[in-house]
Order: C-alpha cells, then structure tokens, then sequence
C-alpha cells in the first residue's frame, strides 16, 4: 500500500501525522509526505519565491520526521504550483492507493474565494481521500 500525506506549508499539524503513522502501521504502507509551494497561486507576491519553497520544505521535512520517530519509513518532496494538482500528479506517478489531507484552516469567506484544497482532492481524485480534521 502507498499513502500520500499531504503537508501543509507554513503549518504545523502534528494530528495528520499522527493518522498518518496508525493508517501506515495498520497496512504496512509506503508513505510519501507532500508540500507544495503554490508558487503559482502567489506570483503577484512582494516575497522572494525561494521563500514559499522553505515553507513548503519545512512542512514536509517536519511531518516525515514525526512519522519517522514513530518508526514509519518515510520519504518527503516538494513541489511547485498548485497544492490540489501537484498531490494528484505525485499520486498518479507513484499509484498511490489513499490521500490524507487535513482538513481547511481558512475561515468560510477566504474559502468561497480562494478554494478548498481538501475539498479540491476528494472532487478530483480517482483514489480515496481521508480529510483529517484537527482534534479540537
């Protein structure tokens, strides 16, 4: 079994590891942590681009460790563009069988304008999607 985790930049969300390292020892899953950048959806941005990409390594970097503390082998990557289609096209490439995802941080008016990545994923995927909800 292949799991894509998908990690959010510029947020720590330690709960959808946490998923991630049980669904993974419950099957025995390869897993592959995911951040992508959105470079594309922020060009008009006043920030350097290289600071969106160690945003997005950091995120990732973090999640694989916790999973890999936890004894879950673990790889991590990074890419440009757009988070929904950039977890869909690493899901396709490796033929992963599952996508966890946590669900939207952003308030309902920034999400009516802007999107929903997670809700973006489960329209979109051909695979199964788990939307990770925080605890509280």
């Amino acid at each position: 079994m292949r799991i894509i985790v998908a990690a959010k930049p510029d947020a720590d969300q330690p709960w959808i590891a946490d998923a991630a390292i049980a669904l993974a020892k419950q099957t025995s899953a390869e897993v592959t942590v995911v951040s992508v950048d959105a470079v594309e959806l922020e060009r008009l941005a006043a920030v350097p681009r290289s600071l969106f990409t160690q945003a997005a390594e950091h995120a990732a970097a973090t999640m694989a460790r916790r999973l890999t503390e936890a004894g879950v082998p673990v790889r991590h990557t990074v890419l440009s563009g757009r988070p929904a289609d950039g977890i869909l096209q690493l899901a396709e490439s490796q033929n992963a069988d599952l996508i966890v995802v946590g669900a939207t941080t952003r308030p309902a008016v920034a999400e009516r304008l802007l999107g929903s990545v997670p809700l973006d994923l489960v329209k979109r995927s051909t695979r199964p999607v788990v939307v990770i909800t925080h605890p509280s």
